[in-house]
């Protein structure tokens, strides 16, 4: 019942390179061993390769915590984002009940688990005791219904949204998204949704499995598992509707992600930078799409269009398949799968003044470097297209 305090044993706890602070507050609890060595699951992920002394000394204590504990489920660098890695794995699993030192761990509600972002010092009792206690959350279903038209994505849906709501408008809800459109998206595109629910303020976020789902985890796991339906009279604290048909492509503006327009109101922008990826747009189907707009052009020569997959996985098919030597052959520079630009730690960082377009899932003031630079947040097909002509462009005109 919404409400009510329960006391859960996660199936699984994701951390990142955040590991080693937690795994210090670990130690003060005075336990020796984690509770669950198998419940573990950690990336490095977000300043990789170490780009200081500092950065490689908790990667370094990472990979010791690691051993010491004999968790086998450690990706090291160059894997990819955690939040990709994770379901690549077969970490994320319909019914499972998963827990993250990660604000975008609502990221695995796409396959039909409950997944919510903890704070480390939760996620070092979790370690500790492998319980943690969670207040079940209100629910509301956004319904999407129809078709996207042509350059029309998922990242465009969840951005009207969020520009509709407001960046605190799920605030501790249970986000479930339901309807035609979402029956027939990819699962990529359900991790978009699911992702950036974040940004609303949701608890954690939810697709119903169904085929999609069981034909995306084939081959990823032998763990059995069991799908969590939606009851039949479940609910809802509200119920928002949508037609995926009339929707245009849309931006965020700085520096606020529900700072949402259609792109036709931002069109002409001039941009220094653009960014494709992260553990949001970061896809094989993000790159393609993207790749279908430069594939034989050139950016425009004051532009920086950085391409980041979000795994080792993606790279590897995006190779075979030609679309890095297209994006590349347009221009773009190519980063190893990772958080990279995205949280301006270490590469793509602007300067005073610069302005970037991105897929990214945050366009706070500072986010990708100077406090005194602009992120606008968009699609993979905007990205593309503004790269190619230098100003924000509405991917349908070009």
């Amino acid at each position: 019942m919404a409400g009510q305090i329960v006391t859960v044993r996660p199936d699984k706890l994701l951390t990142h390179d955040n590991t080693s602070a937690i795994a210090q507050t670990f130690r003060k609890i005075g336990v020796a061993r984690v509770a669950n060595p198998d419940m573990h699951v950690i990336v490095l992920d977000h300043v990789t390769p170490a780009a200081t002394e500092e950065y490689a000394q908790g990667h370094k204590e990472v990979r010791e915590f690691v051993r010491e504990q004999g968790i086998k489920a450690f990706y090291d660098i160059g894997e990819g984002i955690c939040h990709q890695v994770f379901p690549e794995k077969g970490h994320a699993l319909p019914g499972m009940l998963i827990v993250g030192s990660d604000s975008h761990t609502p990221s695995y509600g796409a396959l039909g688990a409950f997944s919510a972002g903890i704070g480390r010092t939760e996620a070092a009792a979790v370690m500790a005791t492998g319980e943690i206690w969670l207040r079940v959350p209100d629910s509301m279903r956004i319904v999407v219904d129809g078709r996207f038209s042509p350059r029309v994505s998922a990242k465009d849906l969840v951005l009207r949204i969020i520009g509709d709501i407001g960046a605190d408008g799920a605030d501790y809800r249970s986000v479930e998204f339901a309807g035609t459109a979402i029956e027939s998206m990819s699962v990529g595109g359900r991790l978009v949704l699911c992702n950036m629910a974040a940004e609303m303020g949701a608890k954690n976020a939810y697709v119903a499995p169904d085929a999609v789902t069981r034909t995306w985890l084939s081959g990823r796991t032998s763990v059995a598992y069991t799908e969590v339906l939606p009851d039949p009279d479940a609910h809802y604290v509200q119920v928002l509707h949508y037609d995926a048909a009339t929707l245009a492509p849309q931006v965020a503006k700085p520096h606020r992600v529900d700072n949402v327009v259609p792109v036709t109101e931002v069109v002409g922008t001039p941009i220094d930078q653009a960014l494709i990826g992260t553990c949001t747009n970061g896809r094989l189907e993000d790159l393609q799409a993207a790749a279908e707009i430069l594939r034989g052009k050139q950016i425009a020569p004051w532009v920086r269009l950085l391409v980041l997959p979000a795994s080792r996985e993606i790279l590897l098919a995006a190779m075979a398949s030609g679309v890095i030597a297209d994006l590349v052959a347009a221009g773009a520079t190519l980063i190893n799968p990772g958080c990279g630009p995205c949280l301006g730690a270490h590469e793509g960082c602007m300067a005073p003044g610069e302005r970037t377009i991105s897929t990214a899932n945050r366009n706070f003031k500072g986010r990708m470097g100077s406090r005194d630079a602009e992120i606008f947040l968009a699609s993979p097909a905007t990205v593309a297209a503004s790269a190619l002509t230098g100003a924000i462009a509405d991917p349908r005109g070009v």
